[in-house]
């Protein structure tokens, strides 16, 4: 029977074609490849690789050898991962919550990234709503939340920043800030600031428009609005002006509305959120996918 290392070699090997790389990804000497594999070509009978000093590639023997034994291998693989899945409670259904088009976006790499290491895991999306931000956590409907912070509430957890958008804001399309390269924190006091209806915390829509300018302005608060399409209607109807993130700005284009950056307003960060009496196995296994694809892609 052939040892692991073996196997792994060779298929390894038969990927890359070239020593160094697969020493690199086996985590172990050059030299040491070229024994395993000679090993194993003794233990065939024949060469499985023709090496030259230019190029490494597979003989006919080899070729057909790689094309039985890696869905074979991979099987095995996917076995064990599945068995370990189990064994700690991962595989099962992950019910995902994602505020906006640009957390959904980034859930959905997450979900590529996790299923490969845990294929028995079904992971469910769930579109919130700023009207009902924890909702949907607190009654269990989702196990995780993909949304924007700041979240400061004692029975939550918050997990990493994910996402990170430059603040802008969008003001009806004939409206004097239009005219604008830049607005600033000080023009929050230029017209109606849209509220938010529903379960909003009022920390968080602070952040969103404080009460107050830098210099002590009073900031007039709006209608009251309950989704990102009801707050670009209004502002489109000229009805008020609202901050809202960089993402929106490149994916939503209203009749009637027009969105200008902010030279002086820090920026929107999403992160990831779960109960702190829900913080499961399966779902400490998807934070920490989050955060390989974060390393990856590095967002915003």
């Amino acid at each position: 029977m052939l040892e692991r290392l073996e196997i792994e070699s060779f298929l390894v090997l038969a990927d890359e074609l070239h020593f160094g790389r697969t020493a690199e990804r086996l985590q172990v000497s050059r030299a040491r490849v070229s024994q395993i594999v000679q090993a194993l070509e003794r233990r065939i009978g024949a060469p499985l690789f023709e090496r030259t000093s230019r190029r490494v590639r597979l003989t006919p023997l080899g070729s057909r050898l790689h094309q039985d034994l890696e869905p074979s291998y991979r099987h095995v693989e996917q076995a064990v991962i599945r068995a370990q899945a189990e064994a700690k409670g991962i595989e099962g259904v992950l019910s995902v919550g994602c505020l906006g088009g640009a957390a959904g976006g980034f859930v959905m790499e997450v979900i590529r990234a996790f299923a490969k290491n845990h294929p028995g895991t079904h992971v469910q999306i769930h579109e919130t709503q700023i009207k009902d931000m924890f909702g949907p956590l607190r009654s269990g409907r989702v196990d995780l939340l993909v949304t924007q912070f700041p979240v400061e509430e004692p029975d939550l957890v918050c997990g990493p920043v994910v996402l990170r958008f430059p603040r802008m804001l969008a003001v009806p399309a004939n409206h004097s800030l239009a005219k604008q390269d830049t607005v600033s924190m000080e023009d929050f006091a230029r017209d109606r600031v849209f509220a938010c209806a529903g379960d909003v915390p009022d920390y968080w829509q602070k952040q969103q428009a404080p009460t107050h300018t830098p210099n002590g302005l009073p900031v007039t608060r709006g209608p009251s609005a309950g989704t990102l399409q009801e707050t670009l209607t209004m502002v489109g109807a000229g009805q008020g002006i609202s901050s809202v993130g960089g993402d929106v700005a490149e994916s939503y284009a209203p009749k009637g509305v027009t969105y200008i950056p902010f030279r002086d307003a820090p920026a929107l960060e999403y992160g990831l959120v779960w109960r702190s009496s829900g913080e499961t196995t399966r779902v400490t296994a998807f934070v920490a996918a989050a955060q390989e694809v974060i390393s990856i892609v590095k967002p915003g």
